[in-house]
């Protein structure tokens, strides 16, 4: 196993994602950072982070120098719970120190390229929508149509089709407002620039398309469809804006270098994503698949396995419960290339429970290469 990450990034990457097949796993986030400084070396200039991408404009400001402290920074710059786990923190603190006494041009920049969604719930639109009408100076009422946030942020306005605001009246009023904002955006970007900034102007389309985002989720929340199909479509609805973000963000850094995204392996694969959630399959076009088509040779895959390394027997997690592998005590880790893996369709209920996705055919066909951690020791913090 070559440990060199270099070795396995074409010259043409432009966006290489590194995906990991649990949530729950610190040894994927350790050696992420241990790659990403080789990485920075090699003349990548960004990361993005499957977290909520306006938040994570609080942390980009922060690692470039801005004011606050770290504590702050980790518990509003993250969605769903990721500031509290310690590679972020780690990953977090030294981008700020790398970047310190750098040109602008040459610091490391962070991004989120997700939204605030959870899989059961989603927030209101309305502070994203009132940050973009605000930026253009506009007497929108978005308040009145939105009503109470609780009314969108509940579980059961996803869950239930019935209750979900996503196709009221009010949410189209929403809709025609936020469509109206973005082709002002465009319209008047030149005084808005000019009046203001181009970081500024990009700031306000990143909160509107989040969000146009929100208000697309709720619009698939509310079909009246089987549970199925309606689960499907807001699967697919969030990976798209995930996509949508990811090709925003390379817009942005096309000229400064490469971008490393770090997400879990469904949303970074080249194929189709496929999930058991009870009773229902899922299957759609994740992230990885949308800008792998649209990239081509741009986007290069290295996604995660997890489990005994002995004999590359890489679809079963170490002996005992998926629990004992979350112990942070990761032996070894390599990179192999895919094209020299045999895939295992080994699954457990205690595995599928963890959210963990073995290395079946479907994974090994998906990506470039594989990055396997095996279980033992802990690894060893990057400083």
């Amino acid at each position: 196993m070559s440990q060199k990450i270099s070795d396995f990034v074409p010259s043409s990457c432009e966006l290489l994602a590194l995906g990991e097949p649990t949530h729950k796993e610190p040894g994927f986030a350790a050696v992420r950072n241990e790659l990403f400084v080789e990485l920075v070396a090699r003349g990548f200039r960004s990361v993005a982070l499957e977290t909520d991408r306006v938040a994570a404009l609080a942390v980009d400001e922060f690692v470039r120098g801005g004011d606050g402290a770290l504590d702050d920074v980790m518990r509003k710059g993250f969605s769903h719970d990721f500031g509290e786990l310690t590679g972020n923190r780690e990953l977090v603190a030294w981008l700020r120190d790398h970047n310190a006494g750098r040109p602008a041009d040459d610091q490391v920049g962070f991004y989120g390229f997700d939204a605030a969604m959870e899989t059961m719930s989603a927030p209101s639109p309305r502070t994203y929508l009132e940050f973009a009408r605000d930026y253009l100076e506009l007497d929108f009422d978005i308040a009145g149509p939105a009503g109470d946030d609780e009314r969108w942020s509940r579980s059961e306005a996803v869950l239930d089709a019935k209750v979900s605001p996503g196709a009221s009246v009010e949410a189209e009023q929403l809709r025609v407002m936020a469509d109206d904002m973005l082709t002002l955006l465009y319209t008047r970007a030149p005084e808005r620039v000019a009046a203001t900034s181009l970081d500024e102007w990009r700031r306000a389309i990143i909160h509107l398309t989040a969000g146009i985002g929100l208000l697309r989720y709720h619009r698939q929340a509310a079909a009246p469809t089987e549970d199925g199909v309606r689960w499907n479509s807001l699967a697919a609805s969030r990976d798209a804006l995930m996509a949508q973000n990811l090709l925003d963000i390379r817009s942005i850094e096309a000229r400064r270098g490469p971008t490393l995204v770090y997400s879990h392996n469904l949303h970074l694969r080249r194929n189709t994503s496929i999930m058991q959630m009870g009773p229902m399959e899922l299957v759609w076009s994740g992230a990885g698949a949308i800008v792998g088509s649209l990239l081509g040779p741009h986007y290069s895959v290295v996604l995660g396995s997890l489990g005994r390394s002995d004999g590359l027997e890489l679809g079963e997690p170490a002996p005992g419960t998926f629990e004992h592998t979350l112990q942070n005590r990761i032996d070894t880790w390599g990179l192999i290339p895919a094209a020299e893996l045999e895939s295992c369709d080994a699954r457990t209920d205690a595995t599928q429970e963890q959210g963990y996705f073995p290395l079946d055919a479907d994974t090994v066909n998906a990506t470039d290469t594989i990055l396997h951690l095996s279980v033992g020791r802990a690894p060893t913090a990057v400083s």
